[in-house]
């Protein structure tokens, strides 16, 4: 087992964090670019998770695993969304923690 496992690792859970993250903000927001994020968010992490495990268990294919996983990552931050942080701190930015409100009717039906 080389260190490229654990650096796929991290990948892979990089790209899970960012797709729970996505999803947090478009159920804060209701903006339509985070749930279109939240849904690519699902195939980006299929892809990150199928790089994983042809990293972990592709004999010598750590590298094909490894570029499934940036891939991955990419495209993710490839991803349009509306800007909606203007003055948070660090930590608020990383946890998706916005100061935004729901919209008005977006509870009623």
């Amino acid at each position: 087992m080389s260190y490229l496992i654990y650096i796929a690792e991290f990948g892979l859970i990089a790209i899970f964090f960012l797709w729970f993250r996505d999803i947090r903000l478009f159920l804060t927001t209701r903006l339509p670019g985070y749930r279109k994020a939240a849904y690519q968010g699902v195939l980006f992490t299929a892809l990150a998770s199928l790089g994983f495990s042809i990293a972990l268990y592709g004999a010598d294919a750590e590298i094909i695993g490894l570029g499934l996983i940036l891939a991955g990552l990419y495209l993710q931050g490839r991803i349009q969304k509306e800007k909606i942080f203007t003055d948070e701190s660090t930590m608020e930015r990383f946890f998706g923690s916005c100061r935004c409100n729901k919209d008005k009717d977006s509870g009623k039906k």
